[in-house]
């Protein structure tokens, strides 16, 4: 439980307009060091709460026009921030179509049914008879009280929070196979678990969950809700039945009726959504945890790289980049079947190495990968060349993109495609981002999932990436740097247009000369960015400007210039930061400052490895037993995916992670690690390979 006046600031922050970045790095005084994943959270229910705050605003000015609002009423509208609880008090005055109890209010039975419903004579034809209006039959008597009787259990706000907490705790998840689809199709049969499947509602795991619902979707399956019969009878003697005999038994048939008409309908839509939510911010949870370490992995960084998008029929697609990732030369070669221009291919490529002074090899480890890999490898260089096997998802995606087409207008998307995997290896993080994140391959059921909230909770991981990082200014591109704090598309391209048209920034303050930035934006986002040019020394850190002036003083206090200040660890680690703590300084603060001035311009991705796979090709060369390296491509909640060098990747079940229990994947292995895996079950058949995890290298 935070603090008042901590959520009030971090309130304040977030409505003038503050970043997630921003607020982690810059603002810790006032967050208590929470980080962008906390502070998203944060938000997440700041934004939750002020759902239910406008959704019991709208009911109080509905019932206050309509005149039914009491202070009673009033009392409990106030006294909940439970959005179920707030519709359940509102239920009884809520505007609806006309009933059947409004039909049998209307034939005069409201009298019939209240004194049913007291249940004080036991005498069930003398209770209708005394209390029916003239001209209504007495069967018709006894079914118009049944339906009032019905619509005043549905709306018993104690009775449906308790059936409720029943359903959920106690009930079953069902799904079966739809009425008239074929089981032999090969569409039922992906989804063959599920044709006659139950699990109790508050076991059953994400990822299964969004599977029966992806199957409800393309029509194979019918999911419901089951809650057996004696704790719904239990509750309904509860808070329904008051006594025992003829009238009890109607009143109590009655309730029951409302359950099977109106409350278990009503509650299975309430508790499928609820678990449709947080099936979906499940799977979204596993999509932030792959997402960041395959943004984070290291760059190769600023060298001339070959890269190779393979193929077999069509050849591979082969181009040459610089060390800005400027694209030099491309063209095709043809090593595999059915042309077999091995000995060509292998000519051409040593020829591009050499006319183009490339230093690294980029392969994409999509169809005929690693036969090409083979191909490089086999070729007599005249220099040191590292290859490496890069993960080309989301590439066809990037190089039919609008952005691809800007960047490249005169190349096809084969040519591009080349281009982003060689970017990839020089710097992944400046080339995936011009992929909508979850099209990258890292995560699970991305097409079931809310596209906004999907959308909004990677975009989030996306910024925090770029900002922990930090970019050049006057190399980024507009995709890049559209994602660092207070920027956005339209800044971004404003600040790409005046340093083309300038020659380049000289200085972070130089930024506010840029249209439309403000100084708003520039504090949002002058810390994140690097000036290397600058004759500001601190323009090459992540010190904020903001705390330039403080920095100084502690260079005075020291006796020497800024510059001879930055990377003196010595001299750093004397300065008392005690001595510069004030009302909007703390220690976390002036900690990072220290941080950033031993190592100024620190990229925290590290340095790129290179894996080497096995000497397998195919599904074929696989045995029971075999100890492979591999990397992790994807973590889901059963178990991670891991490339063994092969087109199908191997799955580590959740099991075979290590002994005992392990909560998700995540707790163990990240995407991008490298490991060493022993073969378990080899199923070619299904295309499946199982693994076990014997170490992380």
């Amino acid at each position: 439980m935070l603090p008042k006046s901590r959520v009030e600031s971090i309130v304040s922050l977030i409505e003038g307009g503050a970043t997630l970045p921003f607020m982690a790095r810059y603002r810790k005084e006032v967050t208590g060091g929470m980080d962008e994943l906390e502070l998203g959270r944060f938000i997440d229910e700041w934004k939750r709460l002020s759902d239910v705050d406008k959704r019991r605003t709208a009911i109080i000015k509905s019932l206050t026009e309509r005149d039914l609002l009491t202070d009673e009423l009033l009392e409990n509208l106030n006294g909940t921030w439970d959005i179920a609880r707030l519709e359940d008090i509102y239920l009884p005055f809520k505007p609806k179509r006309k009933s059947k109890a409004d039909a049998a209010i209307e034939l005069g039975l409201l009298p019939v049914a209240k004194q049913l419903m007291a249940q004080k004579n036991q005498d069930l034809e003398t209770v209708v008879r005394r209390a029916m209006p003239n001209g209504v039959a007495y069967e018709d008597a006894l079914s118009g009280a049944s339906d009032i009787i019905a619509e005043w259990v549905n709306e018993r706000i104690a009775l449906r929070n308790s059936l409720r907490k029943s359903l959920e705790r106690y009930g079953l998840i069902q799904s079966k196979k739809k009425r008239g689809v074929d089981e032999n199709d090969a569409e039922t049969q992906v989804f063959r678990d599920y044709l006659n499947f139950d699990e109790p509602i508050k076991r059953i795991p994400s990822h299964r969950f969004l599977a029966i619902e992806r199957g409800v979707n393309k029509g194979v399956l019918s999911m419901s809700t089951l809650l057996d019969a004696q704790s719904v009878e239990n509750a309904m003697e509860h808070y329904i039945v008051k006594g025992h005999g003829e009238v009890s038994d109607f009143v109590f048939a009655a309730a029951m009726e409302a359950w099977k008409r109106l409350l278990h309908p009503s509650l299975s839509t309430e508790v499928l959504a609820q678990l449709r939510e947080k099936s979906q911010e499940a799977a979204i949870d596993v999509f932030e945890t792959n997402l960041e370490p395959l943004l984070l992995q290291p760059p190769i960084g600023g060298v001339r790289t070959l890269a190779i998008d393979p193929g077999f029929r069509t050849g591979c697609k082969v181009v040459c980049l610089d060390e800005h990732g400027t694209l030099l030369h491309n063209e095709n070669i043809y090593p595999h079947p059915p042309q077999k221009e091995w000995g060509a291919a292998q000519k051409k490529i040593k020829s591009l190495v050499g006319a183009y002074q490339i230093e690294a090899v980029a392969i994409g480890n999509g169809t005929a990968g690693r036969e090409t890999e083979q191909l490089v490898k086999s070729i007599r260089f005249d220099r040191e060349l590292r290859v490496f096997v890069v993960n080309e998802d989301g590439a066809s995606i990037y190089s039919a993109s609008k952005l691809a087409r800007e960047e490249f207008p005169d190349k096809d998307v084969t040519v591009r495609g080349a281009v982003s995997i060689g970017r990839r290896l020089q710097d992944p993080l400046a080339e995936l981002v011009k992929i909508e994140p979850q099209h990258i391959g890292v995560g699970q059921y991305q097409h079931d999932l809310d596209a906004k909230r999907l959308e909004e909770r990677l975009g989030r991981v996306v910024e925090k990436c770029v900002n922990s990082v930090g970019i050049e200014l006057n190399s980024a591109s507009h995709t890049l740097l559209s994602h660092i704090a207070g920027i956005g598309p339209a800044l971004s391209k404003s600040i790409v247009e005046y340093r083309t048209a300038t020659g380049g920034f000289t200085s972070r303050k130089e930024l506010l000369k840029v249209p439309r930035l403000g100084a708003s934006a520039y504090e949002q986002a002058a810390g994140f960015l690097r000036v290397s040019e600058s004759s500001e020394v601190l323009d090459h850190t992540g010190v904020h400007p903001e705390r330039y002036t403080l920095v100084k003083q502690m260079a005075a206090d020291a006796k020497v210039s800024i510059a001879d200040l930055v990377k003196d660890k010595l001299l750093i680690d004397s300065i008392d930061l005690k001595k510069y703590v004030s009302s909007d300084v703390g220690l976390p603060t002036l900690q990072d400052i220290v941080s950033e001035l031993k190592q100024p311009g620190r990229d925290p991705r590290g340095a790129a490895k290179v894996l080497e796979f096995a000497n397998i090709s195919t599904m074929a060369d696989l045995n029971v037993g075999m100890e492979l390296p591999g990397m992790v491509t994807n973590l889901t909640d059963f178990g991670a995916f891991v490339d063994i060098g092969i087109k199908e990747n191997g799955l580590i079940h959740i099991s075979r992670l290590k002994d005992g229990y392990v909560a998700h994947p995540s707790d163990v292995l990240s995407v991008q690690d490298h490991v060493l895996v022993r073969v378990e079950e080899v199923d070619e058949a299904r295309k499946r390979i199982g693994l076990r995890l014997l170490a992380k290298q």
